[in-house]
Parts: structure tokens; C-alpha cells; sequence
């Protein structure tokens, strides 16, 4: 048994504390005890788990949202900077997420390869009736875990492909004797088809719900999310548009072929499969912090990555206007000026009226996911102006004029250490209904339901209408093209601070006017009783085409032959 098995397996800790899975551990841990245990057997399933990202610290306790014009982290040497300042490269890449998803990619393949040995003879020939359903409890489990893994290294391969393209597709483990300049990468059409298949068998074999203590599972609805998301980025202008890539030698690498409209179709219909996955019983909470605050339990999150009780998130995150905080990621002005106003406008500086109180009559999920100046949070007013506790002249303070509020739970206290329970979601509701709005507006147009129930106006709507949020419904009669700027829009509020929009930006062929432009922020002066607010630039940011994917490491390229992304 090589190293790299033990160690694989011994991740299994850090799962069981976060997942409140405990698994028993013997303490005396021989090879055979490893493939052939039960206990250790569903134990190296549940380490497959420790695999998925770290969405509060993603990058040195930074979120993605600081990789785009979502945030600015406050600590200027943390290095999500990179991405920013565009000194990042095939030799330095401070996403981590090649060497993570490789390593879980292995991880599940060696679980695949020996989940099957289990010895359990002791209970098969055992003719006490409880033994017997013991026996035939251990078999369903170990089959359902199967399924779960295989969905994890889906989600793997996910993760890779909307960074990289295409990635060699590795279906077994390889050990040091093998030949690597034999394993080539596998074509985009490929990879989208390995994901694809994948979700489908995984779908049909895993349950739609499990028990409470079992919350954090692969479940089937997390299967047709994944398949619904990879379908949507197939379907997109990156996957489909070579151009870009300057006469790219392997454009089968980076890009698909075939009917745009049938892409389009395919990923509706994969979206609609988990909106009518109604034994899921998913439903759009009503209350939009819920979801957030309580994201292990509700029934909003289809996929989360469970947590321990905590408050580092807190400590990263809150204002340095209270004890201990860090101020951490910051929102921008780029972001806070994408929420319109409550009867459905756009936000405008340009009008005296708004640029005089910017933060009124706003939507309301601006409130719900960015602490504003003069609102109060943790029981106080936040003053986020010139002079003030939280805001300039502090030292560590925003330099944006913002602090994030979605995912921070007000009721931890650092002085005490108090903390919560937290839980990073990978997959909910309100990403399917936008995911299906998207399809069906690009294949069918904005009022077009081709049978399938529901058109691509009325699923937008339906996010926009939620209870505590209550915004106007966009009218009927709108262009396919204006809707289509209308959904982006919702993405970009809706799922802000959740890492969609890094991505998002690149798959709509966006990102150099997105990323490539400056930061904003606001000053906030105080003016007798009220407050004057200037926008301001607080970075220069950069991007280049190149950066639409990411560079394969140069020392992977070096020893196996595998062709570069392109511009790099």
C-alpha cells in the first residue's frame, strides 16, 4: 500500500468533524483493514468529501469574489491579488484547484478500485435475522457511497474543465510505474460528456433526500445540478467560440462543435429536471438570509459543504470597527451599483435623488448582502465614512466603503469565541430557475415555453418574487436580447459571493470589460445630519484574453507533452 493511500484515507478526520459523520476509526490501521473494513471502507468514501472547495477561504482566506469585480480583500499582500494585478501565470497560479481536484479525482478512483473487497463474510452466513439486514444495509451503503463518489469526481472534473477546458479524463489510479506521457487531455467534447454521463448514472442511483444526520450527501437532485451547470457552460460563448484564441493549434481543447439552439435545449431541459424533482421537495425560501444562515438545513441548498461550529469566517470578514475583525472581503461599488431600485430601475449616480441617498428604496437582497453605510448590524450603526469607526482613516478599515453581510452570522462573538455552524453551498434552487431562464431565452426567446412548462420570463420572475425580496416581475414583450442582459443582471445579484461571477464573466466572453476595468468603491463624508457619497476608483484591475482559461502548470506541460492553454 503506497503512502499516498494512508494519507488519502486518514482525511477522513477533517470530514467527520465538519460533516458530523463519525465513522469508527480503529486505531491499529493495516492495508487490509483499509480496503477490507467496512467502517474504514465507508470512512475513505466520506474523505472524498474533503476534496470540495473552501468557498469562505478560498484563496488565503480570501473568496472568490475578490478574484472579480465583486470585491476588493483588504489585505493588499494576500494572494488572490494576483489575479487582479494579472501576475499570475503557468508558473504561479494561486488557485489552488489543479492539485485539489487531481487529488480527489484520485482519491475517489482509489475507492472505486477497492470498494468492492469488503469482508463481510461474518455477516452473510450468519443466520441471525438482524445480522442479515446488517448485511444487506452494508451492501445497499457501500453501492450508494459508489455513486456518491462518482459524483464527486463529476463535480471534480467540473471544476477543472470551466477553469482549464479540456483535462485527461482518468477513470483509474496511476502509480509511479506508469507511463504519463501516454495519458494525453481529453478533448472539451469529451470531458463535458464524462460529466454529463456521470451525473445521469449517478441521478438514477442515489436518493432524492436523506435523514438529517446524512444532510451533506450527494443527493439526486445535486446530480442533475451538476449536469444542469455543465450543460449551461456548454452551451455558453467560451465553449463555443475558438476565436478568440488567435489561430490556437487544439481548438478541440478549449471549444465545442455542433447546434447552438440544441445546447441550449439540453441545458434548459437538464435544469427543468431538478425543478420538477418534486420528492426533493426543494422550495425558494422566503426569507433570503435564511438561506444563508441556516444553509445546512433548508430547503433551498440542494448541495452545501459542511462545516464545524466556527466564527473564522466571522473574524475575516467583520468591519475592524468591531473587536477582533479583519474587514476581509469588501464589496464594490461595481457590484452595489447592480441592485436597482425597488420598482425595478436602474440604479443611477447620475440622478441628484439617488446619488443623494444611494441606499434607499433599494432591492431589498442589497441589504440582505452588503453592510451600507448608517445601517445597523450587530446591533449598532455602521459608520463607514470618513472619520468614523469602520470607515477611512482606520487603519485596516474597507477601502471600498463596504463590508459583506451575506454568509456572516451577526450573532458571533469573537471576545468569547462564540461561533456558528456554517455551510458553503455548492448547488441551490435559485441557480436552477436562472440556469433554465438562460437556456430557454437564448434557445426559444423570453415567452416561449416549448411545452416544457414554464417560459424563461416566468422563471426569472419567480427569483425576483421571492417573499422578502418582492421585486417587480420584468414585463412581457422584451427582446431575447434584452432579457438577456436582464438575467445576467440576476445572476450578478442573486448569486453574488456564492463564486459564480468569476466564472459567469469568462463564459459569456465578458471578462475584459468586466474584470480588465477599474475597482469602484465610495467615500462617505458625514454632512450635519446626513452624508455625502462619491464614488471613486479603488484599483486599476487587468485581464487579457489569455486568462479566459487558466494555464496548465508548466511542469505538468514539461513532463508529459500536454499542449498549453492558448496565449500562455
Amino acid at each position: 500500500m503506497t503512502k499516498k493511500y494512508i494519507i488519502i484515507f486518514l482525511a477522513v478526520f477533517s470530514f467527520a468533524v465538519s460533516c458530523d459523520m463519525e465513522p469508527e476509526i480503529e486505531l491499529s490501521i493495516t492495508a487490509e483493514d483499509v480496503v477490507h473494513t467496512y467502517n474504514n471502507t465507508m470512512a475513505r468514501a466520506n474523505a472524498v468529501y474533503t476534496f470540495l472547495p473552501d468557498g469562505f477561504s478560498y484563496i488565503g482566506n480570501a473568496m472568490l469574489a475578490s478574484c472579480c469585480d465583486e470585491a476588493e480583500h483588504t489585505d493588499e499582500s494576500n494572494p488572490v491579488q494576483k489575479f487582479n494585478t494579472g501576475s499570475w501565470s503557468q508558473l504561479n497560479n494561486p488557485d489552488g484547484a489543479w492539485n485539489r481536484c487531481f487529488n480527489g479525482i484520485y482519491a475517489a478512483n482509489l475507492f472505486l478500485e477497492n470498494s468492492d473487497e469488503v469482508e463481510m463474510d461474518y455477516l452473510k452466513y450468519d443466520p441471525n435475522k438482524s445480522e442479515q439486514a446488517k448485511y444487506q444495509l452494508y451492501l445497499d451503503n457501500i453501492e450508494r457511497v459508489r455513486y456518491e463518489v462518482r459524483f464527486l469526481r463529476a463535480f471534480f472534473y467540473f471544476e477543472l474543465v470551466q477553469r482549464y477546458g479540456g483535462v485527461p479524463i482518468l477513470e483509474r489510479t496511476y502509480g509511479v510505474g506508469d507511463d504519463y506521457l501516454r495519458v494525453g487531455r481529453n478533448t472539451l467534447e469529451e470531458c463535458i460528456g464524462f460529466i454529463v454521463s456521470e451525473c445521469d448514472e449517478a441521478a438514477e442511483n442515489l436518493p432524492a433526500i436523506y435523514e438529517s444526520a446524512d444532510v451533506g450527501r450527494a443527493t439526486r437532485g445535486a446530480a442533475l445540478a451538476l449536469k444542469s451547470r455543465t450543460l449551461l457552460f456548454a452551451a455558453s460563448d467560451l465553449f463555443n467560440s475558438p476565436e478568440w484564441a488567435g489561430g490556437y493549434g487544439s481548438p478541440e481543447l478549449i471549444s465545442l462543435s455542433g447546434d447552438r439552439k440544441q445546447q441550449w435545449d439540453a441545458a434548459a431541459r437538464a435544469s427543468k429536471a431538478v425543478l420538477d424533482l418534486a420528492e426533493a421537495r426543494y422550495t425558494l425560501l422566503s426569507d433570503y438570509s435564511d438561506i444563508f444562515l441556516k444553509s445546512y438545513i433548508n430547503n433551498e441548498a440542494i448541495f452545501v459543504r459542511r462545516y464545524g461550529s466556527s466564527y473564522g469566517f466571522e473574524s475575516v470578514n467583520l468591519s475592524v470597527g468591531f473587536d477582533r475583525g479583519n474587514s476581509g472581503t469588501a464589496p464594490s461599488q461595481n457590484l452595489v451599483d447592480a441592485f436597482e431600485t425597488k420598482s425595478g430601475k436602474p440604479f443611477d449616480w447620475s440622478n441628484p435623488s439617488m446619488a443623494a441617498d444611494p441606499y434607499a428604496d433599494r432591492d431589498p437582497r442589497l441589504g440582505y448582502t452588503v453592510i451600507t453605510n448608517n445601517s445597523v448590524f450587530k446591533d449598532r450603526t455602521m459608520e463607514i465614512f470618513e472619520g468614523g469607526r469602520d470607515g477611512e482613516g482606520v487603519v485596516n478599515a474597507t477601502r471600498t466603503g463596504y463590508y459583506l453581510k451575506k454568509y456572516v452570522d451577526p450573532d458571533v462573538d469573537l471576545l468569547q469565541g462564540r461561533g456558528t455552524v456554517h455551510a458553503w453551498i455548492i448547488f441551490r434552487l435559485a441557480e436552477m430557475y436562472l440556469n433554465y431562464a438562460e437556456a430557454m431565452n437564448e434557445a426559444y426567446g423570453p415567452s416561449d415555453d416549448h411545452n416544457y412548462g414554464m417560459t424563461a420570463l416566468e422563471a426569472v420572475n419567480k427569483i425576483r418574487q421571492r417573499k422578502s425580496v418582492n421585486m417587480p416581475g420584468i414585463p412581457s414583450g422584451i427582446t431575447r436580447e434584452e432579457l438577456r442582459e436582464r438575467i445576467r443582471n440576476e445572476r450578478r445579484v442573486e448569486l453574488a459571493f456564492e463564486g459564480h461571477r468569476m466564472f459567469d464573466v469568462r463564459r459569456w466572453m465578458i471578462a475584459e470589460e468586466t474584470l480588465g476595468v477599474p475597482l469602484r468603491g465610495v467615500t462617505a463624508k458625514r454632512n450635519s445630519q446626513t452624508f455625502l457619497y462619491t464614488p471613486k476608483d479603488v484599483e486599476n484591475r487587468f485581464f487579457r484574453p489569455a486568462m479566459y482559461f487558466y494555464p496548465i502548470p508548466q511542469t505538468d506541460c514539461t513532463i508529459s507533452g500536454w499542449v498549453q492553454n492558448p496565449l500562455w
